[in-house]
C-alpha cells in the first residue's frame, strides 16, 4: 500500500506531501491542472527513467520519496537476494541531480534502476488505456487463468524443472560441441601420448643417463687410469695396502708401550681398514666397467629421445615432459568417456522432459476446468459495462515446446457484438473496449490474487455516465481487498472514492504550482457539481452531486 508521497522540484510540483491510505482514493482536477504531473513524478520512485527538463528549478535536485507498507507482499526473497534491508515501512527515495546524475535507494541502500524497476512493479501497478495491448499477451492471459485455477504451487514447481532442464540441455550441447572439436585432435593427441608413453619417462632418468653416457663414452680412460691405482694399492711388494699392512703389524707390537703408541696404533688400524675397503670398491669397478659399444649406443639412442622430446615440446626438462603426458592422458580420456558423458546427460534431460510433460498436463488440466467459468464471468461483468454482446473464445491448443509457462499455446480471442467474427483484442477491440475488459480482468485477478496497489489514469475516457457509474462500483469492490486509485475526470466514478483529492493550481507572483489537497464531504459536493455542471454552480448540479455521494 502506498502510504505516503512527497515530490519537490518536479515539473509543476514545488514541494507535494500527501498522506493516503486503504480503500478506493480519486484524483479529480481540470484539465492541465497537473494529474499526469503527478503521475510522472511517482514514475519515478517506480525506475522509470528521468528527464532533466522535468526539474521545476535547474538549479536544484528533484527528490521523489514514497513509503509503502508492504507486509502482506512477501517481499522478503526480494530483499535477500538483492541485499537489502527488509522493513514493512518501506521508503523509496529518487534523486535527480542539476549535472543530470540520478540515485536510486531503498531503505537508504542505493540501488539500480532495474532493481528499483522491478521492486515497482510489485507495489504499484499503473494502468491507462494505451498500457491496455498487455491484454493480448500470452503471458497474461495464461496468468488471469492460472489465477483462477490455483495453479502457483505447479508453475513454480514446473518452472523449477524447466531451469534445471534448460541447464542441462545448455551442458549437452556444450558435450556435443566439445566432442566435435575433440574427435579432431583425437588421433594427433593420441600419437603425442603414444611417443611420450614409450619414452623412459622418470625423474632422474635424464641425469642418471648423461652419467652412463659419459662413462662409456671414456671407458679406455677409465680401465687405464683403475688399473693404474689397482698397481698402488695392491701390487706386491710396495702396493699401499701391503705397506699399510707391514706399518699395522709395527704399531701392533708398540702399542702396549705407552698410551701415545696404543693411540698411533688405533689410527694405523683405521687407515688400514679404509684402504682395504677402498681397494675391495677399486677392484669391483674395475672388474665390472662396461666396455661393451652397443650400450654405449643404446644409452646414446635414450639420450637422444629425450633431448628430442623436450625440443619437440619446448621444454627443458623431464618433469615437464611427464606433465604433457598427463595432460595428454587427460584429453584423449575425457574424449574417449565423452560418448557415456553425453549419454548420461541425454538420459537426465529425458528424466526432465517426462517431468515436464507432467506438470505441463497438470497445468493444462486445470486451466481447462477454469475456462468455462472465466469465460462466463468477463461476460457477465463487460455485460454491465454496457458490452451485452460480448463473447471470448479461449481454448488451450498443446505446444511443441516448453515454454516459460508450460507447454500451452492459447487461443484468447473477442467479439464485441453480435454478427462480428472473432479476432485478437488488440485488432477488434476500440480502446474504450479494451479499458472495460482490462478492469473487468483486474477485477477478477484481485479475487484469486494479491494484486499492488491498482492505479487507474482515466480508463474511462470515453464511457456514458451509466457506465462509467458502473465502473466506479467495479473498483470500489476491487479497494475491500486492495488499494485502489483512480485518476478520472467523470463525476460518477469520483463519487464512488473512500477519499477524494483534487489537483489544482496555485497561481501567485506570477508563480504557478501544481497544489493537492484531500477534500471534505461538502468539498466534494462542490467539486462533484464543478465536473457535472462547469464552475457555475446551479442547484441542480449540487443536488445531482449530493445525489450522486448518497
Amino acid at each position: 500500500m502506498l502510504a505516503n508521497l512527497t515530490i519537490k522540484n518536479y515539473a509543476l510540483i514545488d514541494d507535494l506531501k500527501v498522506n493516503f491510505t486503504n480503500g478506493f482514493t480519486v484524483i479529480t482536477g481540470e484539465t492541465g491542472a497537473g494529474k499526469s504531473i503527478l503521475l510522472g513524478g511517482l514514475s519515478l520512485v517506480l525506475g522509470k527513467r528521468a528527464d532533466m527538463s522535468s526539474l521545476r528549478d535547474k538549479s536544484q535536485k528533484c527528490i521523489v520519496e514514497a513509503e509503502f507498507s508492504i507486509e502482506k507482499y512477501n517481499l522478503n526473497s526480494f530483499f535477500a537476494d538483492n541485499d537489502l534491508d527488509y522493513e514493512a515501512t518501506t521508503i523509496i527515495r529518487r534523486e535527480i541531480h542539476p549535472s543530470g546524475k540520478s540515485r536510486a535507494f531503498i531503505n537508504d541502500s542505493p540501488v539500480t534502476l532495474d532493481v528499483l524497476s522491478e521492486l515497482g512493479d510489485k507495489l504499484i501497478d499503473v494502468h491507462s488505456q494505451h498500457q491496455s495491448l498487455q491484454l493480448a499477451e500470452n503471458d497474461f492471459q495464461l496468468k488471469l487463468i492460472d489465477a483462477l485455477a490455483g495453479n502457483q504451487k505447479v508453475i513454480l514447481t514446473y518452472a523449477g524443472i524447466l531451469w534445471k532442464y534448460n541447464e542441462v540441455g545448455e551442458a549437452l550441447r556444450e558435450l556435443i560441441e566439445f566432442q566435435k572439436s575433440s574427435i579432431k585432435e583425437l588421433d594427433y593427441n593420441s600419437f603425442l601420448l603414444d611417443e611420450l608413453e614409450k619414452a623412459p619417462l622418470t625423474l632422474g632418468v635424464q641425469e642418471e643417463l648423461e652419467s652412463q653416457y659419459e662413462q662409456l663414452s671414456n671407458v679406455e680412460t677409465i680401465v687405464e687410469q683403475l688399473s693404474k691405482g689397482m698397481q698402488l694399492l695392491n701390487d706386491d711388494p710396495v702396493g699401499i695396502l701391503n705397506l699399510l699392512t707391514e706399518l699395522k703389524q709395527i704399531s701392533n707390537k708398540l702399542a702396549n708401550f705407552g698410551n701415545q703408541y696404543g693411540e698411533l696404533n688405533k689410527r694405523i688400524l683405521s687407515a688400514y681398514i679404509e684402504i682395504d675397503d677402498i681397494t675391495a670398491e677399486w677392484q669391483s669397478i674395475q672388474e665390472n666397467i662396461e666396455t661393451d659399444p652397443n650400450v654405449l649406443e643404446e644409452v646414446n639412442d635414450k639420450l637422444q629421445l629425450l633431448y628430442g622430446l623436450q625440443k619437440k615440446h619446448g621444454v627443458n626438462s623431464v618433469s615437464d615432459l611427464l606433465a604433457i603426458k598427463a595432460d595428454l592422458a587427460e584429453k584423449v580420456g575425457a574424449t574417449l568417456n565423452l560418448e557415456t558423458a553425453i549419454h548420461e546427460k541425454q538420459l537426465e534431460l529425458l528424466k526432465l522432459e517426462n517431468e515436464l510433460e507432467v506438470q505441463a498436463m497438470v497445468l493444462r488440466n486445470e486451466r481447462n476446468k477454469v475456462i468455462p467459468e472465466l469465460k462466463k464471468q468477463l461476460e457477465k461483468s463487460l455485460g454491465s459495462l454496457g458490452m451485452p454482446n460480448a463473447r471470448f473464445k479461449i481454448e488451450l491448443r498443446p505446444s511443441k515446446i516448453f515454454r516459460s509457462t508450460g507447454k500451452d499455446e492459447l487461443l484468447f480471442v473477442f467479439s464485441a457484438n453480435k454478427g462480428t467474427a472473432f479476432g485478437e483484442l488488440k485488432k477488434v477491440a476500440s480502446g474504450g473496449e479494451l479499458s472495460r475488459i482490462m478492469l473487468t480482468i483486474k477485477a477478477i485477478l484481485g479475487k484469486y490474487e494479491n494484486l499492488p496497489t491498482m492505479m487507474f489514469d482515466e480508463i474511462d475516457t470515453g464511457v456514458s455516465g451509466e457506465i462509467s457509474n458502473r465502473m466506479g462500483t467495479i473498483m470500489h469492490e476491487m479497494s475491500r481487498t486492495m488499494q485502489v486509485f483512480s485518476i478520472t475526470h467523470l463525476p460518477q466514478v469520483a463519487s464512488k472514492g473512500d477519499h477524494h483529492y483534487k489537483v489544482f493550481k496555485d497561481e501567485r507572483a506570477e508563480v504557478t504550482s501544481t497544489k493537492m489537497k484531500k477534500l471534505n464531504q461538502d468539498e466534494r459536493v462542490v467539486e462533484l457539481a464543478e465536473m457535472l455542471g462547469g464552475k457555475s454552480l446551479s442547484d441542480s448540479a449540487m443536488a445531482h452531486a449530493r445525489q450522486l455521494l448518497n
